[in-house]
């Protein structure tokens, strides 16, 4: 049975090691380490993401509930995880005194090195390099599993942790139970950025560009007469969009998965803001007056699965074909397949002057890579956009004074974990999002100096510029210019955003084109 002080000491030494293939070799060793039930648990904890989710415990919380330290390593896992349990279970008349005195059993049992860990666990602020890449990789050198069919695998269960147990028990013949299947929701495949059309047919030669709609992106199956609709992040919305259900019931396909996105459209056919479509999926209550108010249309891009045939190997133009047989045509995104540079620029004027983001193009002969930024697929936008998370945000002045107001914008960090900030804005935030994220921000707290308010980086935000400059005031060595806000984007995670990468090849670029 494995110790939570295991788990607390690999942590820190892969906090302490800058190179991916120390890392990874610290966490398989920590895996191996463990009972198969226990991977899971681990996982959670090393990733920063807790079985249970969100625990709403601050750092006012931690200071008010202070325990002095054990000084044995006594706890397990398991018994971390049943004290989460009782914490995120608590509610009703004097919840926060239950969930104190929970929180302060759990700390008083554990050692220094143990509560510094759980405080950075429980208020987010855990970094020490264990992301999902690197989690995958270690997994698969512990497991001694192939690392693509373990992402394949992944892919197909929706996360890493249950199929790391699979393959720590049972290997790779663990992994042939995680297939493609209707009703069990895969994860998405993501685009990398282009800066042109041009620049997407260098890559693929011919390719599929389709108009790239800024709407919720959807995957939706089917299984006899059931229908049921997911996020991007997995969730289960079909009870919020019966719209979508009854357009895709009367397919003549049986089985099917397909992924797309929703949008609400003007009567005009050009879309609402991002925040209008939204307001469809945080609303659990009145939907039937809220389809007739902000009513949704679908558009699909990809079959994952139809009529008991798994797709997501076979390239883009048979899913593309397939697709066609699995839905009406006004439900398929506009498409068109060109190796013309001229093509496919006209193509994308097209798609901004009717209201959208741009384009994505589309490699004919790319698999789905599910859960993954995949080579295949380039998004091409109309603007200098970037989608970055909230890491502070800065009292207000004048009539802002009772807002928090100038966002601090951090870049996600793929190789050492947490995030790079490259500046500050104030710009494009309306009285109604300034009140809302001055609420949703005190939930997100976890330190206040009396000016600054720093969060959990959890919030991701699209921010348009003008350029990237070079800066020596930030720890990225860039700095964007004229950053304001376009919206926020609570259909993606923070593990979704944009990183320094991308940031750093963009000004590279932005130079090179002005020499």
């Amino acid at each position: 049975m494995g110790s939570f002080a295991q788990v607390v000491a690999a942590s820190a030494r892969v906090a302490q090691s800058s190179a991916r293939s120390r890392k990874i070799a610290e966490l398989a060793s920590c895996l191996r380490a463990l009972d198969p039930d226990e991977v899971e648990l681990a996982i959670g904890y090393l990733s920063g993401s807790p079985r249970q989710g969100r625990l709403g415990v601050s750092h006012a919380t931690l200071h008010a509930v202070r325990a002095p330290p054990s000084q044995s390593a006594t706890l397990r896992l398991r018994d971390v995880d049943s004290a989460l349990d009782e914490i995120a279970s608590v509610a009703g008349k004097g919840a926060s005194a239950r969930r104190a005195d929970a929180l302060q059993r759990l700390l008083a049992a554990a050692t220094a090195e143990e509560q510094d860990f759980l405080a950075r666990l429980l208020t987010g602020e855990l970094r020490q390099g264990a992301l999902h890449g690197v989690m995958l990789d270690a997994v698969a050198a512990a497991a001694n599993v192939a690392p693509d069919a373990l992402r394949r695998a992944a892919m197909c269960a929706g996360g890493l942790p249950e199929v790391a147990a699979a393959a720590l028990a049972d290997g790779e013949a663990g992994l042939q139970r995680y297939v493609v299947r209707p009703m069990q929701p895969v994860l998405p495949m993501l685009a990398q950025s282009a800066d042109s059309p041009q620049q997407a047919l260098e890559r693929f030669g011919r390719a599929a560009f389709e108009w790239k709609l800024d709407g919720a992106r959807v995957q939706v199956h089917k299984a006899e007469g059931d229908v049921r609709v997911f996020t991007r992040n997995l969730n289960d919305v079909t009870e919020r969009v019966p719209e979508l259900v009854d357009s895709i019931r009367p397919s003549p396909q049986r089985t099917m998965i397909v992924d797309g996105e929703v949008i609400a459209l003007r009567a005009d056919g050009t879309p609402l803001p991002f925040q209008q479509t939204m307001r469809r999926f945080g609303r659990r209550l009145d939907v039937a007056a809220m389809r007739e108010q902000l009513a949704l249309s679908a558009f699909f891009f990809d079959c994952l699965y139809a009529d008991g045939e798994v797709l997501v190997e076979r390239p883009a133009r048979e899913r593309f074909e397939a697709l066609e047989r699995c839905v009406a045509p006004d439900m398929i995104v506009r498409r068109i397949v060109t190796g013309d540079a001229g093509t496919a620029s006209a193509f994308a004027e097209q798609a901004v002057a009717a209201g959208h983001e741009g384009v994505v193009a589309k490699s004919l002969d790319a698999r789905y890579e599910a859960g993954r930024r995949g080579a295949g697929w380039l998004k091409v936008k109309r603007a200098n956009t970037l989608d970055l998370v909230v890491l502070a945000a800065e009292r207000g002045h004048g009539r802002r004074s009772r807002w928090l107001s100038n966002l601090h914008l951090g870049a996600r960090d793929p190789v050492g974990g947490g995030f790079v900030m490259l500046g500050k804005t104030f710009k494009g935030l309306t009285d109604e999002m300034l009140a809302w994220q001055t609420a949703r921000f005190r939930e997100l707290a976890v330190r206040d100096d009396g000016w600054t308010v720093h969060l959990r980086p959890e919030l991701v935000v699209e921010i348009a510029f003008n350029e990237i400059q070079a800066s020596s005031q930030y720890p990225g060595g860039v700095a964007l210019r004229f950053a304001r806000v376009k919206g926020y984007r609570p259909d993606k995670r923070a593990g979704e955003a944009d990183t320094i990468d991308t940031v750093l090849r963009l000004h590279r670029a932005q130079v090179q084109a002005a020499g």
